[in-house]
């Protein structure tokens, strides 16, 4: 006699030789949906940040390196004159000198400029781009301070379009064919390559003060280790002169350093000269 049988189980079941059972089929197969692409991990995040700061930080070391063919251990922004005077004659003098050079004279003009191109270029505004390119050629007090700086200034850039070309870099080529201070070439470089103003103005004063301190150790003439402390000393004023220049306006910018002035014009008739200003 025949027997219908009316399986209603969802699954079969059958033993093997170990007499555990297991499944061999599902009437119902579960429903799988589309697969969702899986979210970036955040160690790759910081990978990627980790490489933009990498790539970063070797522009700035590049650019600022004293190998960078701009010409700057040719000038000594006329600390020349003022050891043939005596103003400066061993390793405090040569560290006040330039503390003041750098807080109220020169240096803090330039970190001025630097600032405010990097925002003009950061902020896409070319007509204060243009003033500050402006202002910054017409800013020297002497004809070999205005040789130093543009000189420089013209050669960055070169070297710069040349080896890391960037659309900003072209655009400021475009809107400004005047001479071009080296602190706004610098800054537009930087900021063409997304490299935050609090990182490289920093750095920028760092380099200006060691190729004076190169100047001096060379003039004085001092050792390298004398050098290296005043290098050292000079961090707290690095680091004051970059948050004043970056919270002064254009219109505001300005220096009091006159004897350095003076010795910048002073220098053009120097009798005896090693360095260009």
């Amino acid at each position: 006699m025949a027997m219908i049988m009316v399986i209603t189980m969802t699954t079969i079941m059958a033993k093997g030789r170990s007499g555990v059972t297991r499944p061999l089929l599902r009437s119902s197969p579960r429903k799988r949906g589309p697969r969702k692409r899986a979210a970036a991990r955040p160690r790759d995040e910081n990978r990627a940040g980790e490489r933009m700061e990498s790539a970063a930080l070797y522009r700035l070391m590049a650019w600022l390196s004293p190998a960078y063919p701009i010409g700057a251990f040719s000038y000594s922004g006329g600390i020349e004159w003022a050891v043939e005077t005596g103003d400066i004659k061993d390793a405090e003098t040569l560290r006040s000198w330039l503390t003041v050079m750098l807080g109220e004279g020169g240096g803090f003009c330039d970190a001025v400029f630097f600032a405010h191109a990097h925002r003009a270029i950061a902020g896409n505004d070319n007509a204060a781009l243009h003033a500050v390119a402006e202002l910054a050629a017409a800013f020297v007090p002497s004809k070999e301070r205005f040789l130093e700086t543009t000189a420089q200034g013209r050669a960055f850039l070169e070297a710069t379009r040349a080896a890391w070309p960037s659309p900003a870099l072209t655009r400021f080529g475009a809107l400004w064919n005047g001479p071009v201070a080296l602190p706004v070439a610098v800054g537009v470089a930087c900021a063409s390559h997304a490299i935050p103003c609090e990182t490289a103005l920093p750095a920028f004063l760092h380099a200006l003060v060691a190729n004076w301190i190169s100047a001096g150790v060379r003039l004085i003439p001092l050792g390298q280790t004398d050098g290296q402390r005043i290098l050292a000393a000079m961090e707290e004023p690095v680091g004051a002169t970059t948050m004043r220049a970056r919270a002064t306006p254009l219109e505001d910018v300005g220096s009091a350093a006159f004897r350095a002035d003076l010795a910048s014009m002073r220098h053009e008739t120097q009798y005896t000269r090693l360095f260009r200003s």
